[in-house]
């Protein structure tokens, strides 16, 4: 079984960071205000990013790592993925 972690940008454009386990089932969840209380007065969202894990455990840890960096560190992630131009920025 496979979980994701997602970020979602919302209608206010400020980021949520979130994990599940089916991602379009979670966007239509936050849509209909029932996601979670942060986004419950800023839909609609749309998830914009996601990464998978085999465990729930690897998911949280991710979803822990990613709300603790500032919103310019997400944004690069977002914008560059995998890339070796995310890599120089972010110093990994």
């Amino acid at each position: 079984m496979s979980f994701f972690v997602y970020i979602a940008r919302c209608k206010d454009k400020t980021l949520y960071t979130g994990y599940c386990k089916n991602l379009k089932s979670r966007e239509d969840k936050h849509n209909i205000g029932e996601g979670a209380k942060y986004t419950k007065y800023r839909v609609p969202i749309k998830i914009i990013y996601s990464e998978e894990f085999e465990t729930r455990k690897e998911a949280m840890a991710r979803e822990r790592q990613i709300k603790s960096w500032t919103r310019n560190k997400k944004e690069n992630l977002i914008k560059y993925r995998d890339s070796d131009e995310y890599r120089i920025l972010n110093n990994e």
